[in-house]
């Protein structure tokens, strides 16, 4: 896909996604480029570029996610302030999934601002643009002084479950939070929304209070951002049921699915959960129920387009 004459666009990995980068690689008509990322005998990062980027575009592909997360921060970090001194023309920190967003204000006393501060260290490490999928808030991207490319996986989502053909189908969002999310995939879908209200009496424990809007023999979609221990999602599935639903489906942009989500999921009466490869599936995390849809096509778009000084946001305009 890239001209002879965009030889100046390089592709670079950390270790946290790899099959993702090289995916995106591919889709380009190119390779990944030469790195070498390994670790001191003490287990600091060591990052080895081994060719050439003076005056280039360079793209890393590394999401913050587990199973160490701090690692792959560092990995990021490290490998822009390695490019930044080698005289690269812009550093684009291609994040499709955005670890530490889940602290994005301060909702008590005494309380970090996470989201903020990996902002702040991206910007100090050397990035100059950030492309991302689904932040856990939208408003994040205020947070940074360099530009943000906030790239929706819901479209990617929406088009699986349109080939589904699903009978009488209605997305559900998970929490108030989420309606905007919902209603995206509910318009594609050309279908109605409801939505759960819950509470959390502690962090990663949800209760379902009640249902606004109706899920009576319809098939139940339930769209998150993230799915991480599953209790939220079963527990929502478990009540669609209980309020009537036929079937329950959920979508998931990242798959972050630490203990027990795994067990939650297997035992729950979700038909299917769909999900990306924002952040890679380990074998242990890999289920009959779990369909993985790839983002390599619309990230590769989006760096082609940033790389042309195209528009991005055309990329999901009707």
């Amino acid at each position: 896909m890239l001209e002879d004459n965009a030889k100046a666009l390089r592709i670079f990995s950390g270790n946290a996604n790899p099959d993702l980068a090289r995916e995106i690689a591919a889709y380009l008509g190119t390779t990944v480029g030469d790195a070498a990322i390994n670790r001191f005998n003490n287990g600091e990062v060591q990052v080895m570029v081994n060719e050439s980027v003076r005056g280039k575009d360079i793209f890393i592909v590394q999401p913050t996610c587990g199973p160490i997360v701090n690692d792959n921060v560092m990995e990021l970090l490290i490998m822009a302030d390695a490019f930044k001194r080698a005289s690269a023309k812009h550093i684009t920190a291609v994040v499709p999934y955005y670890g530490y967003a889940r602290q994005d204000r301060k909702a008590r006393g005494r309380e970090p601002i996470t989201a903020k501060l990996m902002a702040d260290l991206l910007t100090t490490a050397g990035v100059t643009r950030v492309v991302t999928i689904d932040l856990h808030a939208a408003q994040i991207q205020g947070f940074f002084n360099i530009p943000v490319d906030h790239m929706p996986g819901g479209p990617i989502l929406a088009d699986y479950i349109k080939e589904k053909n699903l009978e009488n189908p209605v997305v559900v969002s998970p929490d108030l939070g989420g309606v905007s999310r919902a209603r995206l995939i509910a318009e594609k879908l050309n279908c109605s929304i409801a939505i759960i209200d819950k509470r959390r009496p502690e962090p990663g424990v949800a209760e379902v209070m009640n249902l606004i809007g109706s899920v009576e023999g319809k098939t139940a979609i339930m769209v998150d951002d993230m799915v991480d221990t599953a209790g939220s999602l079963t527990e929502g599935a478990r009540a669609l049921m209980k309020f009537g639903a036929k079937e329950v489906y959920a979508c998931c942009t990242h798959a972050v699915l630490t203990a027990p989500a795994m067990q939650r999921i297997d035992e729950s009466g979700i038909k299917e959960l769909i999900v990306t490869n924002t952040i890679p599936l380990t074998p242990e995390k890999q289920h009959p129920k779990i369909k993985v849809l790839s983002v390599a096509p619309i990230l590769a778009e989006t760096i082609l387009r940033i790389y042309n000084e195209l528009s991005v946001s055309q990329l999901f305009e009707d």
